[in-house]
Parts: C-alpha cells; sequence; structure tokens
C-alpha cells in the first residue's frame, strides 16, 4: 500500500461493529457446543473462529466439526485455525492464519477467492501494511485470549480509519463497561465469556453495551 493510499483517511459515521468470537484455548470437544449454542443464541456474532489452542490434531478436528454444524447454522462463518485442509473437508467458511507472509500466501492461493482468509498475530503497523497487500479478507488485531492488549486498540483503530480491508480488534477482557472496538469493524470476543459464570448473559450485556455506545 502506497503511502498516498494511507493519507487517504476517512471517518465514517459511527456504527456498532459486529461481532466476532473466539472459543476458548482448551475448549472440551465433548461439552463446548452446548456452551457455544447458549452464546449464539443470546447475541448474534457474524463469525466465530476455532482457536486450536492446546487441543491435538483428533481434538481439534472434533471441535472444529462440532463448531462448523452450530456456527453456520447460526448464521456465522466458522474459521479454522492455520488449517486449510481441515477447513477445506469440513466445510468451513476459511481460515485464521497466524504464520506470516507465506503461510498467508499459501491459504489465498489455496481458498481465494470462493473461502475467507484472514489474518492475526500483527504486531507493528509495518506488518499490518504487508499483509494488507495479500489480498485478505480482514486483519485481526490483539490476542486471541489472555487479557487486552492497549496497543493492539491502537493499531486496529488506526487501520480502520485508513484502509479498507476489515478491521478485527480482539479485546479479551471485554466486559460491558469496556468494550469498545475503537473503530474497528469487528469486536472479537473470547476469555471474558468463557470465564463468566453465564457466558450467554455476558455476550448479551456486552452485545447492547456495544450497541448502545455506537
Amino acid at each position: 500500500m502506497s503511502e498516498q493510499e494511507e493519507a487517504r483517511v476517512e471517518y465514517p459515521e459511527a456504527m456498532a461493529p459486529q461481532l466476532y468470537l473466539i472459543t476458548p484455548a482448551a475448549a472440551d470437544p465433548e461439552t463446548f457446543p452446548a456452551t457455544l449454542m447458549g452464546v449464539l443464541s443470546a447475541a448474534e456474532f457474524s463469525a466465530i473462529l476455532v482457536q486450536r489452542g492446546t487441543l491435538d490434531a483428533a481434538g481439534y478436528a472434533k471441535l472444529a466439526a462440532g463448531v462448523v454444524n452450530i456456527g453456520q447454522g447460526a448464521g456465522c462463518a466458522v474459521l479454522l485455525h492455520d488449517d486449510i485442509a481441515l477447513a477445506k473437508r469440513l466445510g468451513a467458511d476459511g481460515v485464521h492464519i497466524t504464520g506470516g507472509a507465506k503461510a498467508i500466501k499459501d491459504a489465498v492461493a489455496a481458498l481465494k477467492p470462493g473461502q475467507i482468509v484472514g489474518a492475526g498475530h500483527i504486531g507493528t503497523r509495518h506488518d499490518a501494511m504487508t499483509a494488507g497487500e495479500m489480498d485478505l479478507d480482514y486483519l485481526l488485531f490483539g490476542p486471541l485470549d489472555g487479557t487486552s492488549d492497549p496497543a493492539a486498540a491502537d493499531l486496529a483503530e488506526w487501520w480502520a480509519a485508513t484502509f479498507e480491508i476489515p478491521a478485527v480488534l480482539s479485546d479479551p477482557g471485554a466486559v460491558p463497561g469496556s468494550a469498545d472496538s475503537r473503530g474497528a469493524e469487528f469486536l472479537a470476543l473470547s476469555s471474558s465469556l468463557w470465564s463468566a459464570p453465564a457466558p450467554a448473559a455476558l455476550a448479551l450485556a456486552i452485545a447492547d453495551a456495544v450497541k448502545e455506545t455506537a
């Protein structure tokens, strides 16, 4: 992307971000589907990333199959974590790539234009602009779980205000009083939901708060 392209900054009217859901790093393939159904019944999510986390290949494939079935049934795009072959086999909507430029190029070549390719693990403006040259559907800023990263929020805000490729701000610690996409088109939720006593209730509360503050 050229400096001239970067300079064309537009500030559209504020709109509520769409919600993007990231599954837990240690999701149980047997029990998580019921929790997921509750969350998707409570709040509207546009996309779900099936995080690989600590699962082995068999466990991840089982979890992913369940999430693809439930998520697509709820109208969500379901993305797999760095696994092109499994995404094709299960009929997932695409992949989320964290492995750098070569992995992104491989995913784009294998899946585009019919499926979604997004990228994360972006720590600098240079990383973002490099990834943005690769025909991606979105860039995700911030960690997939754990604690929120203020620097990632700043990057997401800059990207969303400057470029057309959608930004996803991952805010693992989001709660109703703090959830803010900083202008990014998508707000990703994860750890705060899965550690809550009632994930579905928290998802609904965050969704309502985001709409009110848009």
